[in-house]
């Protein structure tokens, strides 16, 4: 890992510009991907092969092939590196963007779709900023790159129907591909390249950790959490473009505009219930409540549309949306156990990506033999299913995982040193590595003691 002289408090330049690369890379990239949501399903009828089951197939396909290619390329990233991974993954992003650009057909237009999710880079992307930061700045970090995650899906709603009005989803998918270069110079200008990355635990996939994991409660429910929640946003988008036009009598040059207002309310909304949440230790409380709001929306959608009513269903389902989106990995990143972050992170975008696969596969087999209502009353029971498991959720504790040079002391020693220090929670040392993970209560941990087992040489966590 990269080590600096900086203040604890702040980044230092490699790490300003490895964050701020890399979370426009994310963005670029998701941009890419997303601009296809919000228009697919109104152009269904230029291709002759088309169904609503292969419009929920090209919808989802891109999350089954990176859902399963997620944990397999990270592996090989830890053993080769992470800049030939990303190349070849923006590579076949760019590949997949133009075949879908020429597609005749949606079957075509689905292999299209499938090739752009074998660039699964996301959980390389996420170790490279592992990689380049210190444990201290990499929270900051990460919230940099989900944060261009939710701009680039605003801005993707935003721009898809404004691009399709002049050139229809061709015109999307040379842009994604043009998006997707941009990425790979961005990439190979921009990315620091880290010289003696010192990997830990914490960065790498442990195909060994993974039965232990997924065999976590806590884990398990917010892992069947994410799955369930972009099966619903994909499901839902197999509908939503049809509905905004054919029920509500928008037209499709206004589209864009419709979203920005439902995205940007969404995201208003959203605020006071994240404060709520952080700030005064009621996530759980939050939490809950988004899932519940998710799931009346769609039962409301259901059983009734009006011109009022489902606009206001529609700015509700937004909201809980991003709320949930962005608390999910907080959450997880801090109850996963001490060592094991890598790994969990790589299960969790994995069955991130097989609910898009699998909301896209039921949204348009749904929708085909059971109509709007159909899709709306199966997207609503599995989020109550899934409000059902939050339920048995405890609020997390604000811990951090810091990771110390364990050096020339006995290990044995360490361990009951350390162990014994206000605030430290739990301690991992591994055979082998001079290393030891502990996580802290952040409002309770003496610093002081653990200060002598820091870096040595800029007196910070590494």
């Amino acid at each position: 890992m990269t080590k600096t002289t900086q203040s604890s408090s702040t980044f230092s330049a490699v790490e300003r510009r490895a964050t701020a690369s890399l979370a426009s890379l994310y963005g670029v990239r998701m941009l890419g991907l997303f601009m296809v949501l919000p228009v697919l399903g109104l152009y269904m009828n230029d291709y002759a092969d088309a169904s609503p089951l292969l419009l929920g197939l090209t919808l989802g396909v891109y999350g089954l092939t990176q859902a399963m290619l997620q944990i397999p390329l990270g592996l090989l990233s830890d053993r080769i590196g992470r800049r030939p991974v990303i190349v070849g993954g923006l590579l076949m992003f760019v590949a997949g963007s133009i075949f879908a650009a020429n597609a005749e057909t949606m079957t075509q237009l689905m292999i299209g779709r499938a090739m752009q999710g074998m660039g699964a880079i996301a959980s390389t992307l996420m170790a490279m900023v592992t990689d380049l930061t210190c444990e201290e700045n990499r929270t900051k970090a990460m919230a940099a790159i989900g944060a261009s995650i939710g701009l680039s899906f605003m801005v993707a709603m935003i721009l898809g129907p404004l691009i399709a009005n002049y050139g229809g989803l061709a015109a999307i998918f040379w842009l994604t591909a043009g998006l997707g270069v941009l990425g790979l110079l961005i990439f190979v200008s921009q990315v620091p390249r880290a010289i003696a990355v010192q990997r830990n635990r914490e960065t790498l996939t442990d195909i060994a950790q993974i039965g232990q994991l997924l065999s976590n409660p806590v884990l398990l429910r917010l892992n069947l959490g994410v799955f369930a929640l972009h099966l619903a946003l994909m499901a839902a988008f197999v509908v939503i473009p049809t509905i905004l036009t054919d029920e509500l009598g928008i037209a499709d040059r206004d589209l864009w505009w419709v979203y920005a207002a439902l995205l940007g309310g969404g995201f208003v909304a959203m605020v006071p219930a994240m404060i709520l949440g952080e700030r005064h230790q009621q996530q759980k409380l939050s939490f809950v409540s988004a899932v519940a709001v998710l799931a009346v929306s769609m039962l409301v959608l259901a059983v009734h549309r009006s011109p009022l009513l489902t606009p206001l269903m529609l700015l509700a389902f937004f909201a809980a949306f991003n709320l949930l989106e962005a608390s999910l990995p907080s959450w997880l990143s801090k109850v996963c156990p001490v060592g094991n972050r890598g790994t969990a992170m790589g299960i969790y975008s994995t069955c991130q990506f097989f609910g898009a696969f699998a909301g896209g596969v039921l949204g348009g087999w749904s929708l085909q033999y059971y109509g709007f209502s159909g899709l709306f009353l199966l997207i609503a029971g599995v989020l109550f299913i899934w409000w059902l498991l939050a339920l048995g959720l405890q609020s997390p504790r604000a811990l951090q995982t810091l990771v110390l040079q364990v050096g020339d002391t006995d290990r044995q020693e360490f361990a009951k040193i350390v162990s014994t220090i206000t605030g430290v929670e739990d301690i991992l040392l591994v055979e082998g590595e001079p290393l030891a993970y502990i996580k802290v209560d952040k409002q309770k941990v003496d610093m002081q003691s653990l200060k002598p087992y820091f870096n040595r040489t800029d007196n910070r966590p590494i």
